[in-house]
């Protein structure tokens, strides 16, 4: 089993999640952060730590984002080669900077 990252992701992109985990398994996707299912060790830190409920257990992913599971697992299977995502102060640090991956989400999604 993994930890499954879906819909509420997109638009916020927190990071937060990101900071508590113990084993770096998120990786940086164009529109939500993406957890490794092969390194995730389901210790479940990530769970509480997301500000909108994004991350459930595979198990216990709603009905409505159970696409979200294979989102997640086959963005590894066609070795995308994802960047690992950055920690919440580092990804916060990099909106300021024209052309980066923050600041290129933030553009498509502005955070308020």
């Amino acid at each position: 089993m993994t930890y499954i990252v879906t819909e509420p992701c997109i638009g916020v992109k927190d990071h937060s999640c990101v900071d508590v985990c113990p084993v770096d398994c998120f990786y940086e996707a164009e529109d939500q952060v993406l957890i490794h299912p092969d390194e995730c060790i389901d210790c479940a830190a990530c769970e509480p730590e997301c500000p909108v409920d994004a991350i459930f257990a595979e198990s216990d992913v709603p009905e409505q984002w159970k696409d979200y599971i294979a989102i997640n697992i086959n963005a590894f299977k066609a070795d995308a080669n994802l960047p690992k995502a950055p920690t919440r102060e580092k990804w916060e640090a990099e909106r300021a900077v024209e052309g980066s991956a923050a600041n290129l989400y933030y553009q498509k999604y502005p955070k308020p």
